[in-house]
């Protein structure tokens, strides 16, 4: 069995979306027993008002808060990785650095989301609102999600899978980010279980 941690620091409506793919068999044709080889152990958020805290509850998966200036120090998130036996990291909406020593600790093993399409409008400051403000700003004709590994350059992994979708000159940043958000929920866990797999 591979075990997930899922990283997140806001609502956690990826995070719920994930844990209920894996958990429930959402939208999997296999069979439900097929789903048991790959669980969410943890739930890791660097907020403690995290309403993805309130989600991982509701449904039975520990959750961890785990601020900054902890989070950078490897005494105390190496062991809490061990301690739950986590083979493999998830971020959702995840907004600090990851440190050198996780990704060391982890390679190849670490993916997060961006909501772009990569290279385009990543790296500092590039999160959320941010992205599609931008998007908007430029012009773009299209839009979509990133799937890709973590490494030491914000938003520089190697890309996995990417998504689009069209835009239209009237959609505005908050209609860009609801049709980027449904890729997320259709595609993100799917890619995750691909990825996992074939490890």
């Amino acid at each position: 069995m591979k075990r997930l941690a899922i990283f997140v620091s806001g609502s956690g409506s990826n995070c719920e979306n994930i844990i209920r793919y894996f958990h429930q068999g959402m939208g999997r044709k296999e069979s439900a027993t097929a789903a048991e080889d790959i669980r969410i152990a943890l739930v890791v958020s660097n907020k403690a008002d995290a309403y993805a805290l309130t989600r991982a509850k509701n449904l039975n998966v520990p959750s961890v808060v785990m601020p900054k200036s902890d989070f950078n120090q490897p005494e105390k998130l190496l062991p809490l990785m061990e301690q739950y036996h986590v083979d493999f990291i998830v971020l959702a909406g995840f907004l600090l650095m990851v440190p050198d020593f996780l990704i060391d600790a982890y390679p190849q093993r670490i993916i997060n989301i961006h909501p772009s399409l990569l290279p385009k409008y990543g790296g500092k400051g590039m999160w959320g609102h941010h992205v599609h403000e931008a998007v908007k700003a430029a012009g773009e004709k299209e839009t979509g999600m990133t799937v890709h590994y973590v490494s030491n350059v914000c938003d520089g992994g190697e890309i996995i899978a990417q998504f689009k979708t069209a835009l239209s000159p009237e959609d505005t940043p908050e209609d860009i980010a609801e049709k980027e958000h449904v890729l997320e929920m259709a595609h993100f866990p799917k890619v995750i279980e691909e990825v996992v797999r074939a490890l």
